[in-house]
């Protein structure tokens, strides 16, 4: 799982991959039970909780005066991450075999996703 920047890529690269990453361990939490579920689900929050900080130590602060409109663009892509983390924080304590932890969980991956989404299409190509 690459959460350091690799060294042939620029932040945004590093983002794109950890949003495949990140995917990945969805599609890995969804497929899995009992401790390879709770190990995937383990790995996956610390991967979220890194690629979110590096989008609010320098994408964010970056997008917000490089480009008109990077203030509004920026401002939403926090409000989505507020929602997933709330989302998150709800779903860190169910146990990954409780029968709510799945459909919770796909509640997170939709948000993820949305959020993800809009990264790639309105804020990564102008800081490219």
């Amino acid at each position: 799982m690459p959460d350091t920047p690799a060294s042939d890529g620029d932040v945004v690269t590093l983002l794109m991959r950890q949003h495949g990453d990140i995917r990945n361990l969805f599609d890995t939490v969804e497929h899995t039970t009992g401790d390879e579920r709770r190990a995937a689900f383990r790995c996956l929050v610390r991967l979220l909780a890194v690629h979110e900080t590096a989008e609010e130590e320098v994408l964010h602060p970056y997008a917000r005066t490089v480009f008109a409109g990077g203030r509004d663009i920026v401002r939403d892509r926090l409000a989505e991450e507020r929602e997933a983390k709330e989302l998150l924080a709800r779903l860190d304590g169910v146990d990954p075999e409780d029968p709510k932890f799945l459909p919770a969980l796909a509640v997170l991956r939709t948000e993820v996703t949305r959020h993800a989404r809009a990264e790639e299409r309105y804020e990564f190509p102008h800081v490219r």
